[in-house]
């Protein structure tokens, strides 16, 4: 993946309930890009957080009041510096608007209060530069945090906690101190404990696992034994509660002393979105950016309805009320949901007056 995506492989793969293997691996993140460029386009903006500097012409043909710059579809997060006429303006005499309800700010004003001013330069062309965060909003949550030091700035691995584990998936964008990061890939690496107490049968009852110290898990992580993959769906102490056979793995006995694995080694691509890749100590936090809950929910369903129709050969169809006529899927529903997204999310035309 070389652009962010608004949901991850795992969402397409549980909500479509296949087994997840390299050849349809590829398939859904094929889709999961396409579907996420697509919700861009409908939308009209981009939703990702980037560290970038971008230029504007100053004055241009915007008809608008000499303190005004709009920044159209450049929308920014959060403003770090500003220069207009290769003069750098403080951040304290501008203001972002609109300020309402804060991020996506579209323009950016001098503050008339001040002495400060745009233009200047010799030429009208790029005499705005803006340093700052570019894109919708910058929504985060804790997932977890680094297992091991990063001891390099060209590492492209990482390995996290079993929170992380179960809270990030290839897709999601991460951040480590100031640094983000795409999860483009997950392997399986030794939690360091074993199965504990009598094993477990090879029998799906057979759900209680016992664990030295049941703390190092977190509920939804998948656990490899053997080769079997587990689902942690709840923890009590140092006993998991798990659902067997998962991912279409075979169900079998484990005897007590088997290693437990985990999905904590992340594949990642470094300094991603306009940052600088740098070292990290151990057990620092991890950050999981988080887009609009309608964005996520569009782009698995567009995500999904890729992958079917592909594997139809794009010829899918559906019987009408009456039952004598089939016509192509489209359905209703996500046709509904971008209908939803669209007017939740979607950046309108910027209508002048005359």
């Amino acid at each position: 993946m070389t652009l962010p995506v608004y949901a991850t492989r795992e969402d397409v793969q549980r909500a479509l309930d296949i087994k997840l293997t390299a050849r349809n691996a590829g398939q859904i993140d094929r889709a999961l890009q396409s579907a996420s460029r697509s919700v861009d386009g409908l939308c009209h903006r981009r939703f990702y957080p980037q560290v970038a500097t971008r230029s504007f012409n100053w004055p241009d043909s915007q008809y608008r009041p000499s303190w005004r710059l709009w920044l159209d579809d450049s929308e920014l997060i959060s403003l770090t510096s500003i220069t207009s006429g290769g003069q750098t303006i403080a951040t304290g005499d501008v203001l972002l608007e609109p300020n309402r309800s804060g991020p996506p700010f579209n323009r950016v004003e001098i503050n008339i209060g001040s002495s400060a001013a745009y233009g200047g330069g010799s030429t009208h062309q790029r005499d705005i530069t803006i340093t700052g965060l570019w894109g919708y909003r910058d929504d985060e949550t804790t997932t977890g945090a680094l297992a091991a030091a990063v001891a390099s700035a060209s590492a492209s691995t990482l390995t996290v906690d079993g929170e992380a584990s179960a809270l990030c998936g290839v897709g999601s964008v991460i951040r480590v101190g100031a640094e983000r990061m795409l999860v483009t890939g997950r392997t399986m690496t030794d939690t360091g404990q074993t199965v504990g107490g009598a094993g477990l049968t090879a029998q799906a009852n057979s759900v209680t696992l016992t664990v030295a110290d049941g703390s190092a898990f977190a509920v939804d992580e998948v656990l490899l034994i053997d080769g079997e993959r587990i689902l942690i769906v709840d923890i009590a102490g140092n006993t998991l509660v798990v659902q067997r056979a998962w991912d279409g793995s075979v169900l079998a006995a484990h005897t007590a002393g088997t290693s437990i694995y985990a999905a904590r080694s992340l594949t990642v691509t470094r300094g991603a979105l306009g940052t600088t890749a740098t070292t990290h100590s151990d057990a620092a936090p991890v950050y999981r950016w988080d887009p609009p809950g309608l964005v996520r929910d569009l782009t698995i369903a567009e995500a999904i309805n890729r992958v079917l129709q592909e594997q139809a050969g794009y010829s899918r169809t559906s019987k009408t009320s009456s039952g004598s006529k089939s016509t192509a899927v489209e359905t209703l529903s996500l046709e509904s949901l971008r209908s939803q997204t669209y007017d939740e999310h979607g950046r309108k035309a910027r209508h002048r007056g005359v």
